[in-house]
């Protein structure tokens, strides 16, 4: 039955037909389900897509002892919950395939919501209680505290293989119909060992007593020696998407299968050990700062989600706002890029809540200083949730009514100006035209770029901040003008003050049929993959922010 399921599973995988998405599109403020439910002998398997921090997590369960797990599970954990619920299914089990250094995890969430014991890899070093799991583990999908539950005759579960690589403690795990039946799983949850076109990159733990090249050659043994041995009907799922900065080359696909990445995954072609440890250490993308914080928090224990939002949704007066910014707090406006353009808080950081507002607060905001949101009003408490996903829990409070509440307050807000792209034109074509300062990914840059523009990447711009003229007209452009808003607001704080951006970004530009010049090859650095600012909020599931 299960063949024959699988049959349709993939025949159905491969007629979708799934459009292009750009580098870290697809932004779900929850957790947007972007596969189907699916069946294997009575196994549940429920995949549960984050767009925002291109993250699947998973529930997986038995419908016949109603025992399941989560795997990988974000931060905020409701969904979870409730899906089980509705499945009539008991959460026995949370299991991190490795230590996650980009977002936090919802494990302690979860078990102390549902009793839910934690698992990892046997190699992991945690302060919280966990069971350790080791290669060639069986973890069936049964109540174990239950002594007068009787044994059914096949016992579905996970069938453990160590796959270090990415981190040293990192697991993969089998989905069997049974514990005999692990040479011929339903499918493997690689976590990030193994991502859909890429493996994982090896130097995010590579100050843990392991070198990054070490880490690339056991990453080579565990996907030659375990992953790629498997049967190649075997269904794929990782832990990230297109986006994610856990790998340099990930695809916008969400599941596949061990025989498609064998023939089309880069990093699993044929090659030895040296080139491969070459290939995968060379030009990885750099990582924001806050993912070594993360890493740790993740193997500590620390306060729930629900208790840090109930610290942080803190009404503040303009006076106590101003009060927290002169002592060192950050301000975080997420509002979009126009409103912010229009009239925004001295000294405040707008990263639009419409993007990738998590990772970019994590790349600029130092972890060590309190945060005051400015939000639209009723949106306070998904700016604070979002932040508490990767590990800001320094939320101290939010404007009360938003930017409204400096209506009064010329003294404290500013503007600056978007330029149309027809204005951007004529201004390149005068006597001082202005530097245009291009903050795209190199992808992007070399896919289209306005002639005479200087490329520096958002992520890594305030490294170059110093390059800048103070004396010269600045317009800083993006795809859509989300990124161009962050760098502006980023520029200003820094003493740069000339600085406008283009309205609609290279975008309009284009639409407008203005000209563009295009690279003659795509070279790849350490910007390659840096997140994108594309308004996805259209792809965010139904059950709303």
């Amino acid at each position: 039955m299960v063949r024959n399921l699988l049959s349709l599973v993939l025949v159905a995988l491969a007629a979708i037909t799934i459009p292009a998405l750009p580098a870290f599109a697809g932004v779900s403020a929850v957790g947007e389900i972007k596969s189907t439910n699916q069946d294997m002998s009575g196994v549940f398997v429920k995949q549960f897509y984050l767009g925002c921090l291109s993250h699947a997590s998973y529930l997986i369960g038995d419908a016949n002892t109603k025992i399941a797990a989560v795997v990988d599970p974000q931060r905020d954990v409701d969904q979870y919950v409730e899906e089980a619920k509705k499945q009539g299914l008991k959460i026995r089990y949370v299991i991190l395939t490795h230590v996650h250094a980009d977002f936090v995890a919802g494990h302690l969430e979860l078990a102390r919501k549902t009793g839910a014991e934690i698992c990892l890899g046997e190699k992991a070093e945690a302060s919280f209680a966990h069971r350790k799991l080791k290669e060639g583990d069986f973890l069936p999908f049964i109540d174990l505290y239950q002594p007068d539950h009787g044994l059914p005759s096949k016992l579905s579960g996970f069938k453990v293989l160590h796959t270090p690589g990415h981190t040293p403690e990192a697991i993969s795990l089998l989905v069997c119909d049974d514990s005999t039946a692990a040479a011929k799983p339903y499918a493997v949850l690689t976590g990030d060992c193994l991502f859909i076109g890429d493996v994982g990159r090896p130097d995010l733990l590579a100050s843990k007593g392991i070198t990054a090249k070490e880490l690339a050659g056991l990453l080579y043994d565990s996907t030659r020696e375990k992953l790629m041995k498997l049967p190649d009907e075997t269904l794929v799922y990782p832990a990230h998407g297109a986006g994610s900065l856990c790998g340099k080359n990930l695809s916008k696909e969400t599941v596949s299968t061990i025989g498609k990445e064998k023939k089309t995954n880069y990093a699993l072609q044929p090659m030895d050990k040296e080139k491969f440890v070459d290939l995968i250490t060379a030009d990885q993308p750099k990582t924001p700062q806050y993912f070594s914080y993360d890493a740790s928090y993740n193997m500590s224990q620390h306060a729930t989600l629900d208790e840090v939002l109930a610290k942080s949704l803190k009404p503040l007066s303009v006076d106590e706002a101003i009060q927290k910014r002169n002592a060192g707090a950050h301000l975080l406006d997420g509002r979009e890029s126009d409103a912010f353009a229009k009239k925004h808080v001295i000294d405040a950081i707008n990263i639009p809540m419409n993007g990738h507002y998590a990772t970019w607060a994590g790349t600029f905001l130092d972890h060590s200083r309190p945060v005051v949101i400015v939000a639209e009003p009723g949106k306070e408490r998904e700016a604070a949730m979002r932040l508490g996903r990767i590990g800001f829990d320094n939320v101290v409070g939010f404007v009360h009514n938003g930017i409204i509440a400096f209506d009064t307050r010329d003294d404290l807000v500013a503007s600056h100006e978007r330029v149309k792209p027809d204005q951007l034109s004529n201004q390149l074509k005068s006597s001082k035209p202005p530097m245009v300062v291009d903050v795209r990914t190199d992808a992007e840059w070399n896919a289209a770029s306005i002639e005479g523009a200087v490329h520096m990447p958002l992520i890594s711009l305030l490294d170059k901040v110093d390059s800048l003229p103070r004396d010269r007209e600045l317009v800083i452009l993006c795809a859509t003008g989300n990124r161009s808003s962050t760098a502006a607001s980023l520029l200003s704080q820094k003493g740069v003050t000339h600085v406008s951006d283009l309205a609609g970004g290279i975008e309009a530009w284009q639409k407008q049929n203005l000209p563009v010049k295009t690279a003659a090859g795509c070279s790849k650095n350490s910007e390659a993959c840096a997140p994108t600012d594309e308004n996805t909020a259209k792809q965010d599931d139904k059950r709303g922010k």
